[in-house]
């Protein structure tokens, strides 16, 4: 078995202050917390004798590799992202940090987004991602526009009712 992973795609680097304390605090969980419980535990397994047949040494081994390569990703990622925390010189268009309410043109369903980057996305709170195809189609729209979107379910058409930055100032 090969320990080779193909790389990501490129994400963009931008975060909202909120996401990037959230990534901060991952961090430092994992490395002060998560990292020498894991440590203390493979160790206690380990001088249990054979570790070849120990199923917790080999669990706690793999743990620990886990952990370990998300503390190098959050390491590498925290450094590379922007961090925006102000409105854009146009709030009437949506950007990056953006709350917006579309209209779904087909079902007349209205739904909140607020755009964020990918390393925050949350589908329950209403996060996507810059990147997602509907913020991609919402860049640089202002209210009353319409536009279309290639979503996973087909060609969607939205108008935008809303655009807000008040939680950015």
């Amino acid at each position: 078995m090969s320990r080779w992973r193909a790389p990501g795609e490129k994400s963009t680097a931008l975060i909202t202050r909120e996401g990037h304390g959230r990534l901060r605090e991952e961090l430092e969980d994992l490395w002060r917390v998560r990292r020498p419980e894991v440590v203390r535990a493979l160790s206690a397994a380990a001088a249990e004798g054979d570790r070849s047949e120990n199923a917790e040494y080999l669990y706690r081994k793999k743990q620990l590799g886990e952990i370990d390569r998300r503390v190098r990703y959050l390491g590498k990622r925290l450094d590379a992202l922007r961090v925006v925390d102000t409105a854009p010189a146009d709030p009437a268009a949506v950007y990056f940090g953006a709350v917006v309410e579309v209209e779904n043109a087909d079902t007349g369903a209205c739904t909140r987004y607020r755009i964020v980057g990918p390393d925050e996305t949350d589908a329950g709170l209403g996060h996507i991602s810059i990147d997602s195809p509907l913020a991609r189609a919402l860049l640089k729209k202002r209210v009353d526009d319409e536009l279309q979107a290639v979503l996973p379910t087909g060609i969607a058409t939205f108008v935008v009712l809303a655009v807000d930055y008040a939680h950015l100032v």
